[in-house]
């Protein structure tokens, strides 16, 4: 079990953000879980260097898996490991601030197994509309995260 502590460590680590979707913690009605990036259902540790802020749709979505499918290059690839890359490398944002943009194969099958955008649902029911809101509010995307232009 992860200590308080070291749920502190990650979370401030992170800046309060998911580090898959970048969402901000501050906008959620509960704290981030703390998401093993090698499951421990596959010998993963408690080590911070295996640990990672997440939201919740995101810490649901990626369960176990430490890989995904990029359509582009039809290839299985690793899904994004925050501790070993860096966020701006393999996403960006759409001008709107509503939808991630995987550039990578990384990102782009991060995005597609953890359905990062909500893509099945329209967008008005989706994370793309709260996305918005977000927006309107000032409190999204990160201002370090790069958009489209």
């Amino acid at each position: 079990m992860i200590d308080d502590a070291t749920k502190e460590i990650v979370r401030k680590r992170a800046n309060y953000l998911c580090e898959y979707c970048h969402s901000p913690e501050r906008i959620s009605t509960t704290r981030f879980t703390v998401d093993h990036l090698i499951p421990k259902s596959i010998d993963g540790s408690d080590e911070l260097n295996n640990l990672a802020l997440a939201c919740r749709r995101c810490n649901e979505r990626r369960y176990n898996f430490v890989a995904g499918y990029d359509l582009e290059t039809k290839a299985v690839v690793p899904l994004f490991n925050p501790r070993q890359q860096i966020w701006s490398e393999h996403f960006l944002w759409s001008a709107n601030g509503r939808t991630i943009i995987g550039v990578t194969p990384t990102g782009r099958a991060t995005c597609n197994r953890l359905d990062i955008n909500d893509e099945r649902y329209p967008a008005d029911d989706s994370i793309r509309s709260a996305r918005g809101f977000w927006v309107q509010a000032g409190l999204h995307p990160p201002n370090e995260d790069p958009r489209l232009t």
